[in-house]
């Protein structure tokens, strides 16, 4: 049945990209995320500027919360050379790509500006190179989602408050790895679904940037947001390598550039927002604790990088060697 879903799913995509003249071209673009968080409103800023750029001949839709159906379900249709684009990050590509799993890593970055040396590395030209034989065209990898923190009902200070939490996290292996390794339980709720999981307390708690947390009204349901910054994300806007290959070079060129400024638009507009969102927390009633011990988290956490058999071995150690250069 799936597959019948997803087949007829393709179909309307297709359907719906027909091109009225041979040399137009129209993309949906998907994400699980509010209208209001930067991660949107740089995906609506990157369709502006290529329907400008290339005078209309490209059409970009944009279509926030998951409206075009989960990450996973989009990035399938992606991998089927569905004319989609799709907001994700590294845990997702690395059901197709196990290494690029290791940029999700807890307490990897110590600064958002550290993955900036991973991009210039021929070690992520190497994943890029992957990405495309997976289906995967990177048009942008240098969006700032921001630092994760926990918003449960209770402070977290260290490993020992997350005993037995039952936390959502999304469905990949990263996430649940950390967390088992923190002590708390992780469970796997989908983001458009997950202010009902608070709500009927599926879930204790939640983890997301500031951005997704307030966008999505979630300190409605939890009023205690600590700062442990697990992970400091970086998102990816991706499309089918097959779709992309299909396209005029000039119009490859335009996506490029265009992804490359959206992502700088992202991390600037994440990084003016982040005591914004701090203050908007406090006015809403949220309690925010942000004299949490990371050391503790980063050693509680050290052995999620051993969790991943199908990772290239050293690979860790790689990443850690052009971080420190």
């Amino acid at each position: 049945m799936k597959r019948l879903f997803a087949a007829a799913a393709l179909a309307a995509f297709w359907a719906g990209a027909a091109p009225a003249m041979a040399q137009s071209y129209v993309i949906k673009f998907a994400h699980s995320l509010s209208n209001t968080e930067p991660a949107h409103l740089a995906a609506e800023y990157f369709a502006k500027n290529v329907g400008e750029r290339t005078g209309g001949q490209v059409s970009i839709s944009v279509f926030p919360s998951e409206q075009l159906g989960s990450g996973k379900d989009v990035n399938e249709m992606i991998r089927q050379g569905a004319p989609v684009m799709n907001i994700t990050d590294p845990g997702y590509l690395s059901d197709f790509v196990p290494d690029v799993g290791v940029l999700n890593g807890p307490y990897l970055l110590k600064e958002p500006e550290d993955f900036k040396k991973i991009l210039a590395s021929d070690w992520y030209d190497g994943i890029d190179a992957s990405l495309q034989e997976a289906g995967f065209r990177v048009v942008s990898f240098n969006g700032l989602f921001g630092p994760r923190h926990i918003l449960s009902d209770k402070p977290v200070r260290s490993p020992a408050d997350m005993q037995g939490v039952t936390i959502r996290v999304p469905p990949n292996q990263m996430w649940i790895e950390t967390f088992r390794a923190m002590g708390a339980r992780p469970t796997t709720v989908n983001w458009s679904e997950v202010y009902t999981a608070l709500q009927q307390n599926v879930v204790s708690a939640v983890e997301a940037p500031l951005g997704s947390l307030y966008g999505s009204k979630l300190h409605e349901t939890r009023k205690t947001l600590s700062l442990d910054s697990h992970f400091i994300s970086w998102i990816t806007f991706v499309m089918s390598e097959q779709y992309f290959k299909m396209l005029p070079k000039d119009i490859q060129q335009v996506l490029l550039e265009e992804g490359e400024k959206a992502g700088e638009y992202m991390t600037r507009l994440t990084l003016e927002r982040e005591a914004d969102y701090i203050a908007k927390f406090k006015e809403a009633g949220v309690t925010v604790v942000d004299d949490v011990d990371l050391d503790a988290f980063a050693k509680a956490t050290e052995s999620v990088y051993s969790a991943f058999p199908k990772w290239t071995p050293g690979l860790h150690e790689q990443v850690q060697e052009i971080l420190n250069y």
